[in-house]
């Protein structure tokens, strides 16, 4: 998908919530924050010519802290964001810029996917499609998280997760198997 498909498909599942297109455009600080997201991203990975690309890239860095600053929303432009990505409220919200999220995620506030570990165990999370992620999550080290897994609220995730766990707790465990359907 291009730039703009990525962004249309941002929109359209933030009006699945409800929302209407000025509170969303004026209002919403996650769909600022993946608006300013994806045409940073657009740029990071074109094939413009080197000079230019640098060009946008200062502005789009100083366009990603203003972004920082009034939302609490950090997503470098190096992030890789599958479609359909939905971010539930203002705030706190912080990815680590080799972090990896497959289609149809929600975050929302506090959530944390970063780096941790030491030598070769040093590494940032791989998140796959449908994934729920919920308030306070911490998601931290080289670990895959599977398809339709739903992250419970204040959880440190730091081992790999399967496809349609439901985990909670620090460290976080899988309390059950019915998966992210309802959340995403």
């Amino acid at each position: 998908m291009g730039t703009w498909e990525l962004i249309k498909s941002d929109y359209k599942k933030i009006r699945r919530y409800g929302e209407n297109f000025f509170s969303i455009i004026l209002l919403t600080q996650g769909f600022s924050a993946l608006f300013q997201y994806r045409i940073a991203n657009g740029i990071y990975y074109s094939g413009l010519p080197k000079v230019i690309k640098k060009s946008l890239q200062v502005f789009m860095l100083l366009w990603q802290k203003w972004i920082e600053i009034t939302t609490g929303i950090c997503i470098p432009a190096s992030v890789k964001l599958g479609h359909s990505f939905y971010i539930a409220h203002f705030g706190g919200i912080i990815f680590n810029r080799y972090a990896v999220f497959g289609n149809n995620c929600n975050i929302s506030q506090g959530v944390t996917i970063g780096v941790s570990g030491r030598g070769s165990k040093r590494g940032v999370p791989t998140i796959g499609e449908n994934v729920y992620i919920g308030v306070n999550a911490v998601i931290v080290g080289p670990i895959t998280i599977g398809n339709n897994v739903l992250v419970a609220a204040n959880s440190l995730v730091n081992t790999d997760i399967p496809d349609n766990a439901v985990v909670m707790g620090v460290p976080a465990q899988i309390i059950n198997y019915n998966g992210s359907a309802g959340y995403v």
